[in-house]
């Protein structure tokens, strides 16, 4: 996988996941709040991802 490919996939993601915060707010109950804990998650592992390099 060339670094392009690797930056495009992190930004769809990072797209996805934001995506994910904001339906989840709409929602009241227990399914908005999964939606924004995966949300959450996947912006975690991106930060982490980044992280990882600079230890």
């Amino acid at each position: 996988m060339t670094s392009k490919q690797r930056i495009g996939l992190k930004v769809v993601m990072f797209l996805v996941c934001l995506g994910l915060i904001v339906v989840g707010q709409k929602h009241i109950g227990y399914a908005g709040t999964v939606q924004m804990l995966a949300g959450l998650s996947g912006l975690l592992v991106l930060l982490w991802d980044y992280n990882r390099r600079y230890q």
